[in-house]
């Protein structure tokens, strides 16, 4: 099984390096900057290869958002940050600060999307 993984996740990462997602959203510099005031302190928690990942991977990218991201594979740190913070051994994982600036941890690669096409709106 493992094997298997292994070749899928290879798959999975030659396609997306293929297939790059073209970037739908242009700011202005200053929009930009907001944006990326708005995100700063936000991590992504994820899996390099997970189908999921990739699929929020390639959202930030259309919508032109950065946020850091802790691969919780290869950082036993972020592993531990993920499980303490947000209590669920799950990726992908959105640890943001809400409007009264709360720590929030959301799951789900479609209600992450979903929130992050909010943040373009």
């Amino acid at each position: 099984m493992q094997i298997i993984r292994f070749i899928l996740g290879k798959i999975i990462l030659f396609l997306n390096a293929v297939f790059v997602p073209k970037q739908i959203v242009f700011r202005s510099l200053e929009a930009q900057s907001a944006l990326n005031e708005k995100t700063k302190g936000w991590t992504m928690y994820q899996l390099q290869t997970c189908p999921f990942c990739v699929k929020v991977r390639r959202q930030m990218k259309r919508l032109a958002i950065e946020i850091p991201f802790k691969d919780v594979a290869a950082d036993p740190e972020a592993q531990k940050e993920l499980m303490d913070g947000g209590k669920q051994d799950q990726v992908p994982c959105l640890r943001y600060l809400d409007s009264s600036g709360s720590v929030q941890w959301m799951y789900e690669s479609s209600a992450i999307n979903e929130f992050l096409g909010t943040l373009s709106s």
